[in-house]
C-alpha cells in the first residue's frame, strides 16, 4: 500500500510475526464485506489497499470470508486465513474449496488445510541456512519458488525465502500460489500455503523463519491434513476480536 488511506471498517494485521513481534505479512481485512458487494468493488478496493491479500467478510459468525489479491479472486490461501481466524476467534472459516478449523493455542493462531488445495510451486532445498541468507535476488526461472534449508533438522528448524518470479500480474500470492504474483522477483516475506506443502513433503512438524524475521510453525495430521500456526498483531482498525 502506497497512497492510499485505509478506510474505516478496515483492519490491518502481520501476520507470521517473529517471537520479538516484528515482521510479518500485512493482510487487510473488510470486517464487513456487504458494504463491498459484487466483483468489481472488491477487486477495486484490493488493488487500491495493495496487500498481497485482503480478506472480505461475508459472515462473521459463521466464518463466511472471500480472499481476494489485487488481481484476482483466491479459493485459499495461508497467511490470510491464519489472520482472519485470529480476528474473528471462530473454530471454522467456510470457503468455496470447504472448510477450514481453526484454533488459537497461546500466542499461537492455528488452520488446518490440505496440501491439495494449494496450487503446486517449486520447494528448492539448499545446503545450509547462509546460502538462503547470502540471496540477494531470486534465482533464474519461472513460477512460484520456495528456498528453503535446514537450520537443526534434529528440531525441525528451517531458513526459507520465497520469490514469485516470472509473472506479469500483480495478484497471487504470496500466500495461495495461484500462477499469479507480483511482478519481478519481489519477495514474499511470510507464506503459509508454501510451509504446508514443505510440511506434507517432509512428514514432520517445522519451525520455519522466513524472510526478514518471519516465524510459520507447521505439524502434519494422520488424516492428511497440515496444520499451519503463527502470530497475528493488529496493526490498525477497530478489530473484531472478542
Amino acid at each position: 500500500m502506497t497512497d492510499f488511506d485505509v478506510p474505516d471498517g478496515i483492519d490491518v494485521l502481520r501476520v507470521f510475526c517473529g517471537p520479538d513481534g516484528r515482521h510479518g505479512n500485512p493482510l487487510g481485512v473488510v470486517r464487513d464485506g456487504r458494504r463491498y458487494p459484487g466483483n468489481d468493488a472488491r477487486q477495486t478496493l484490493a488493488r487500491e489497499l495493495g496487500f498481497s491479500e485482503t480478506v472480505f467478510v461475508d459472515d462473521p459468525e459463521r466464518g463466511t470470508v472471500d480472499i481476494r489479491t489485487p488481481g484476482l479472486r483466491l479459493p485459499f490461501a495461508g497467511h490470510p486465513l491464519v489472520g482472519a481466524a485470529w480476528l474473528l476467534d471462530l473454530g471454522v472459516l467456510e470457503l468455496p474449496i470447504g472448510d477450514v478449523f481453526a484454533h488459537q493455542d497461546g500466542e499461537f493462531t492455528w488452520i488446518t488445510a490440505r496440501p491439495e488445495w494449494v496450487t503446486p510451486r517449486t520447494l528448492e532445498q539448499y545446503a545450509s541456512a547462509a546460502e538462503i541468507e547470502a540471496l540477494t535476488e531470486p534465482p533464474k526461472g519461472e513460477g512460484w519458488l520456495y528456498v528453503w534449508a535446514w537450520e537443526d533438522e534434529a528440531a525441525g528448524r528451517v531458513r526459507a525465502r520465497a520469490f514469485p518470479r516470472g509473472t506479469d500480474e500483480r495478484g497471487d500470492a504470496r500466500s495461495a500460489g495461484t500462477g499469479a504474483g507480483p511482478v519481478g522477483g519481489e519477495e514474499d516475506e511470510a507464506t503459509g500455503a508454501a510451509a504446508l506443502l514443505l510440511c506434507a513433503r517432509l512428514g514432520r512438524a517445522l519451525n520455519i523463519t522466513q524472510g526478514r524475521g518471519s516465524q510459520i510453525l507447521t505439524a502434519p495430521a494422520p488424516d492428511g491434513t497440515v496444520e499451519v500456526g503463527g502470530r497475528v498483531l493488529l496493526a490498525s482498525g477497530a478489530g473484531l476480536r472478542r
